[in-house]
């Protein structure tokens, strides 16, 4: 992955589906938990999305979010549980807690999150636009 694209070597990228509306949420809670910008962003839909995909060879299904950090790529549970380890409060136990549940029980739930979402929260038309605070963490 070209490292001149990146934030800094110890940021934690996060690929969303950005006309999501829960999933937009989402990255709104977790500005709100990670003042120290640990994580950035950048829609799957983004050509920086697609670029960082496609220099991981990642073919799958755009229904997961993608973590991409320290050079891995992490899905669906996986890169829920990764980002909860890096906020503030309770959440890096919660997440510790909930990794110690098999992938197969944890990413059957995600899975069904991710199928109903746009049916119980919505979509938008187009990808969220950050506030001038947060625009620095989203990648173009």
């Amino acid at each position: 992955m070209p490292t001149s694209q990146q934030p800094g070597h110890t940021a934690s990228i996060l690929l969303f589906d950005g006309v999501c509306h829960f999933c937009n949420g989402a990255v709104q809670f977790i500005l709100r938990r990670d003042p120290h910008g640990r994580i950035h962003f950048a829609s799957l839909q983004s050509a920086k999305g697609q670029e960082l995909l496609s220099a991981f060879q990642y073919e799958g299904n755009l229904q997961s979010v993608v973590l991409i950090e320290n050079g891995k790529l992490y899905t669906k549970s996986d890169a829920i549980l990764r980002v909860g380890r890096k906020l503030n409060g309770a959440w890096p136990f919660l997440a510790t807690a909930a990794r110690m549940l098999p992938r197969s029980l944890r990413d059957p739930i995600y899975d069904w999150i991710a199928r109903n979402r746009y049916r119980w929260w919505g979509q938008a038309k187009q990808c969220m636009l950050p506030t001038p605070e947060a625009r620095a963490r989203f990648l173009e």
